[in-house]
């Protein structure tokens, strides 16, 4: 299983931004596809983006043009930049990998491994 931490989660008033961070091994981070899902209370894991290994990113239409994945320089540290944030955006967010090479949202989750996930609340 591959260790990831996440971390930055926190409470926001509607129309905020936050920034999320994975922290993973950097043979993970420089190689594999890594990917962002969110689950809210209730309701099944979300897919929301994507990063292949060559660094080009996939989005769900929920948060296309709002939030952006990205990588650091060094390749260690996998990012969600979430802004105008919305009341719907609120869940448990979880960066993983299939130690594959593409992105697909609709199959990613199939063998992938998750973190322990980041809470975002975000109020009216």
């Amino acid at each position: 299983k591959v260790r990831l931490v996440e971390s930055g989660g926190g409470s926001v008033q509607a129309g905020g931004s936050l920034k999320l961070t994975c922290a993973a091994a950097k043979v993970v981070t420089s190689r594999y596809s890594m990917a962002w899902s969110r689950q809210a209370p209730g309701k099944e894991r979300e897919m929301i983006a994507c990063i292949n290994s060559d660094d080009k990113p996939t989005y769900a239409d929920s948060v296309k043009g709002r939030f952006t994945i990205s990588k650091d320089t060094g390749k260690t540290t996998l990012y969600l930049q979430l802004a105008s944030l919305q009341i719907e955006d609120t869940a448990m967010y979880y960066c993983g990998t299939n130690l594959g090479y593409a992105c697909y949202l609709s199959t990613f989750d199939k063998n992938a491994d998750w973190g322990q996930g980041t809470q975002v609340t975000v109020s009216p």
